[in-house]
Formats: C-alpha cells, structure tokens, sequence
C-alpha cells in the first residue's frame, strides 16, 4: 500500500481536519487528532504534527498538502537530511547544472507543468540579476516578468500534463509520481540536446519528489554518472537552475490556467480548498462532469465534493 508522511504546524493540520471535515471518522487511534477517508486515500493526523497519508491516492492527496517529509535543503547541514548516494556535493551553488522542478500537482483545476533549465557558472550572475530566486518568495506577478526575460536567456525544455491526459494516465494506474518522474527525464533529456556543449554539464539536479531508487525505476533509467544526478528537497535554494526550472513552470501554469479560464467562462482558483469545491460545482452546472474533468484532477477528492454542493444547489 503506498504512502505518505508530512510533518505540519498546528495551523496547517487545522486547515486540512477542515477541508476533509465530511469525510471525518469516529475511530481515532492512541496519539490521534483525527481520522478521514478520501476516495483512495485514509488521513491520520497525530499529535506529534505527523499526518500520514495511506491508500492507492496517499502521494496524490499529500502533494496537496506539501512534499513528503524527507531532508534539510542546506548542504553541509546533516541534521535531518535523508542520506542517500545522490545528494549534492557541497560546491553544489556554484556548478553549471541543469535543473528540474515542477508545479500544478496539488492544484484541482489545471495541469502539471514540469521545466528542466540549464544555468552555467558564467550565467549565475545573469540569472541572479534577473530577480531569480526560490519562486515561494516571489508573486505571481513577479514571476511572470521574471519568467519572460529568463526564457531569452537559458536554455529550457517546458514539458506540459494537460488535464485530459493526466486523467486518462490516473484511470489506468499510474501514480503521480511515476508521471512526474518521465515529465522530468524528458524535459532534462530535451535539454541536454539543446546544450551545444554537454560537457559543460557538470550535472543534473532534481527537486527530489521520491527517492532516487524510485524515480530510476519509474523512467526505466540507470543513474546518471556523465553528468551525474543530485536529488534534494528545496532545491530552489540550492542551485539558480532549479529556481529558473520553478519560475518557468509556474509561469506556463498560469497561463494555462488563463487559457482554462477562458474557456470555463469564468476564473478558476488554484490549490484545493472550499473556494475550488464552489468553483468546481459551478462548471457542473454550465458544463457537467465531463465538462469539469476537461479542466481538473478528476480523482482529486473535490470532484466528489463539487458533485454534492451542485446536487444541493439544485435541491435548493
């Protein structure tokens, strides 16, 4: 059985008992906060902060929430980082490396966006210049300029998920992850093909989402050794590359999600909160469910939601 395990604040964990408020259960183990269960997924939430997640859909309803509890971002810094062998070196900041990040895993509506971006040495101080940093400390309006000066700039590959898709990935047992993990290969490998001198490559660095062993085993690919692979959490901090990786994906991730818009007939919000569930519920009633699987996530526990709230609405 697969799973999932996020280390939350007390603020957080409330967010959550209360977006999963209708699917709350009685029994509530020794430590417990609370219990729920999803379509595919069952929620415990203890004390401790822990909330783990367990049920074909654990990865893909804990990537709402956050990524799974794995390593300190900080090289050099051992305490709480997971030791594996691809970790990056210390002079990690400093290396020409390409790197891969991707968004739209938690949102509901919208699709998954995946950028591999190549940032040399000689280009650090360019991209810095540009405003290029971690994206959780710039606004999407801050991104979008960012993102439009950067991809003159470097190399990238920009690989998009389109809801359609991904749904008909989801139906036939692909997890998540195993999806994210062939959008990265393909994206890194893109990249290496346009870097006119890959032995300026002096490696790959993932924003880790699984263990390597994991992610070898899903692209159906040996570890790399020219260039090698490096996996860490919060890559964002430790390589320009990445930063650049997150800023171009969340930038196509908006625009995608103006195109979807668009096309709905009306603003859909990004996450996956009470206000996606009423926006969710409202494409039912101008588009139906088929309409709504055009734009979203379909096995994303606010499909069941949005179905009740467009059945009260019509009862109402």
């Amino acid at each position: 059985m697969s799973h999932a395990v996020l280390k939350l604040n007390q603020a957080q964990i409330n967010k959550i008992k209360n977006e999963y408020q209708p699917y709350i259960q009685s029994n509530v183990p020794q430590g417990g906060l609370f219990v729920a269960k999803v379509e595919g997924c069952t929620i415990t939430a203890y004390k401790s902060g822990k909330i783990l997640f367990q049920g074909p859909a654990a990865e893909q309803e804990s990537s709402r929430w956050g990524k799974e509890e794995t390593s300190s971002s900080v090289p050099g810094k051992a305490k709480g980082r997971k030791k594996h062998a691809y970790l990056p070196p210390e002079n990690v900041g400093s290396m020409s490396l390409i790197g891969s990040d991707e968004v739209g895993t938690g949102d509901f509506f919208g699709p998954i966006t995946v950028v591999a971006a190549f940032v040399s040495k000689e280009q650090l101080t360019l991209v810095k210049e540009l405003g290029v940093k971690d994206s959780k400390l710039l606004k999407d309006p801050q991104i979008i300029e960012i993102a439009k000066d950067l991809i003159q700039c470097i190399p990238y590959s920009l690989l998009v998920l389109d809801n359609p898709k991904y749904n008909e990935l989801q139906s036939k047992g692909m997890s998540q992850g195993k999806m994210k993990a062939m959008l990265h290969q393909k994206a890194i490998g893109n990249v290496l093909s346009k870097v006119s001198n890959s032995a300026a490559v002096e490696g790959v660095l993932i924003d880790q989402f699984c263990e390597p062993p994991v992610y070898f085993k899903h692209t159906n690919s040996q570890p790399g050794i020219n260039p090698p692979f490096f996996f860490e959490t919060k890559a964002e901090a430790l390589h320009l590359s990445v930063a650049a990786a997150s800023i171009i994906a969340r930038y196509a991730f908006l625009n995608k999600m103006d195109e979807l818009s668009d096309s709905i007939g009306f603003p859909l919000p990004k996450g996956a909160g009470p206000l996606v569930d009423e926006a969710a519920a409202r494409v039912i009633f101008k588009h139906g469910v088929e309409g709504l699987k055009k734009v979203s996530k379909a096995h994303f526990a606010n499909t069941q939601k949005a179905k009740r709230l467009a059945q009260q609405k019509r009862k109402g």
